[in-house]
Order: structure tokens, then C-alpha cells, then sequence
């Protein structure tokens, strides 16, 4: 079931300088960590002057799709989704 929500959350990333990439590889929400296995799809887009990263991620047991806010890098969470239908 898929939710959408907005909520602060930790995510922590790595940076590649081989590629010049950012791989996001855990979430941390609700006070439970959630190790990224796969990032799926990543985009840009601009509200104003504000760049927003979206990163498509998956952990073993739940998908998320997270927002890294340029101006003051806060992450947050928008959906998640178990992966069964609604």
C-alpha cells in the first residue's frame, strides 16, 4: 500500500568521485534504520530558487521515496510503500 506522508528524517549517504554520485544507504525513521539495497530512480526538479533531489529507494522490506532539499539540506520522507497493492 502506497502513503504519502512528509515527514524529517536522517538518511545517510555516501559520495562516489568516481562517478561524482550520491548514494543514499540508510533511512533512518520512526527511530528504526533502514538500509538502502537499491536506489531506483533519481530526478531534479526547482520550486523558486530551490533545487530538490528525489531519490527512489528500496530496502528489503519497504520502498521509499525521499527529498534532499538543496538550500538547507534537510531530508525528508514523502511516500512509502509496502509493495502490495491497495
Amino acid at each position: 500500500m502506497l502513503q504519502k506522508i512528509s515527514v524529517p528524517v536522517l538518511v545517510t549517504c555516501t559520495f562516489d568521485p568516481k562517478v561524482r554520485k550520491v548514494y543514499p544507504e540508510v533511512v533512518v525513521w520512526e527511530g528504526r534504520s533502514y538500509p538502502i539495497t537499491k536506489v531506483g530512480f533519481h530526478h531534479m526538479y526547482r520550486t523558486g530558487r530551490t533545487l530538490f533531489h528525489v531519490f527512489s529507494v528500496e530496502s528489503p522490506s519497504l520502498f521509499f521515496r525521499l527529498v534532499l532539499n538543496t538550500d538547507n539540506l534537510h531530508w525528508s520522507l514523502e511516500e512509502i510503500s509496502d509493495g502490495e497493492s491497495d
